[in-house]
């Protein structure tokens, strides 16, 4: 009988390496012959890793986790096993082990690995929160009602870590200074031990300084008693500027994220032409939240709750011209003659079984809905763009759940034949940081 020693190597914030982590802590603890060495990387290093990791053994593996045996009386070579799925069969039909960690508590687990990790390189064991430079996170449109519901979800630790500090810029275009200033008095008495410090402008003169994060919610509406092209014009030149003040004064790997109600694919497109030194791919357009107002109109039709209603895809030039997608939607947990396993789903547009209603009067319900709750309401609306932008930046950060496909305003390489450098709403999953265009 050969002792193996198993290596579990994998990316800081992936929930599947952080779970093949502890079933094989597990198994060392239990079984004597049993060793294991874990190696964690950061995101931004992963992939030279691996690929050197893989040249240098002749191995084929593309994701996070990557699990080999080393024989410790064979001078330590290795055998690679897999990833996550083929470690969990191994030990299940070796060990007879089965884990039942849920997806949350994966996730959960990743986020404090990733943030453990950028505390012990950059102080080996431990680091006090004075020593982690704050991040910076920008706002422009500082006075729409979703700033308000966002802030204290940006600054609460929930996404970045109970550790991250965060300088927070709040910025609004020509707005009033006694409003801003007000903003900033109510921030600061929330007395949050994560904000680092609070700013307000109403001038782009330094706009988005030191930015990691900067979250446009500026929302010009076309004027009605104005011809369509000046109208544009004025949306095309302020974008641009917004645009090379980025390029002038944000980070160079900056995230960006436009949301509004109208023509968000022409606003991003004269964005880029200002912020020519800024990774195209890191500047993405909002239309998660027409989204999750779509599965709310499904969820209420199908007498669901609207978790229960997954893949629903938004196409198009958000705030324009945008078309709902069902083909792929699928519904969980919905009464029928029909059951099955927790993951059981059934295909939206067949349990509807009307393609008529689906093509006309749900379209224009979905498009009509929140100038109906405006009306309704007799106030700016935020609540929902604020979950939007939430749910976004955290699947950036730590990746999208296992099957969960989202829409966002991405620039197109040709996927689906649309041409190609084109902003365009598709369906997309984020992983190691980075979205990928789900075909």
């Amino acid at each position: 009988y050969k002792m193996a020693k198993f290596v579990v190597a994998g990316r800081t914030n992936c929930p599947y390496c952080a779970k093949c982590e502890i079933v094989a802590d597990y198994l060392a603890q239990s079984l004597p012959d049993f060793n294991v060495h874990k190696i964690v990387i950061h995101p931004e290093n992963w992939q030279s890793w691996l690929q050197t990791i893989c040249s240098a053994n002749n191995w084929q593996h593309e994701h996070s986790p990557i699990i080999w045996r080393e024989l410790v009386d064979r001078g330590g070579k290795g055998s690679l096993l897999g990833g996550f799925n083929e470690f969990m069969e191994y030990v299940q039909g070796y060990y007879g082990f089965i884990s039942d960690m849920k997806t949350d508590l994966m996730i959960k687990i990743a986020k404090e690995n990733f943030w453990n990790s950028i505390k012990e390189q950059q102080d080996g064991v431990s680091m006090k929160r004075n020593q982690i430079k704050p991040m910076s996170i920008w706002i422009s449109g500082a006075l729409n009602t979703a700033c308000s519901i966002l802030i204290p979800i940006l600054i609460s630790g929930e996404i970045f870590g109970g550790d991250q500090l965060i300088n927070l810029n709040l910025l609004d275009n020509e707005g009033s200074m006694s409003l801003l200033n007000g903003l900033q008095m109510e921030v600061e008495d929330m007395a949050c031990p994560l904000l680092h410090k609070v700013s307000v402008q109403n001038s782009l003169r330094k706009a988005f300084m030191d930015a990691d994060i900067i979250i446009i919610l500026d929302d010009i509406a076309p004027d009605e008693n104005q011809p369509i092209e000046d109208s544009y014009k004025d949306i095309i030149d302020l974008y641009q500027d917004i645009g090379v003040r980025i390029d002038t004064f944000a980070k160079s790997g900056v995230r960006v994220i436009v949301a509004g109600d109208h023509i968000l694919n022409l606003k991003i497109h004269n964005l880029l032409q200002g912020a020519i030194s800024i990774d195209r791919n890191n500047i993405i357009a909002l239309s998660t939240q027409l989204e999750g107002e779509t599965k709310t109109l499904l969820a209420k039709k199908l007498n669901v709750n609207t978790q229960d209603v997954k893949s629903v895809i938004v196409w198009g030039n958000i705030g324009r011209t945008t078309y709902i997608d069902l083909h792929r939607a699928r519904v969980h947990r919905y009464e029928s003659a029909v059951w099955g396993p927790s993951d059981f789903s059934h295909s939206v547009t067949e349990v509807i079984g009307d393609s008529e209603w689906i093509e006309t009067e749900f379209q224009e319900a979905v498009h009509s809905h929140r100038t109906t709750l405006q009306k309704i309401v007799k106030r700016p609306i935020g609540l929902s763009l604020a979950n939007a932008i939430y749910k976004v930046l955290q699947y950036w950060y730590f990746d999208s759940p296992p099957g969960e496909i989202l829409s966002l305003g991405v620039i197109s390489k040709g996927e689906f034949n649309i041409p190609a450098d084109v902003i365009f709403s598709m369906p997309v999953r984020f992983c190691g940081g980075k979205w990928v265009i789900q075909t």
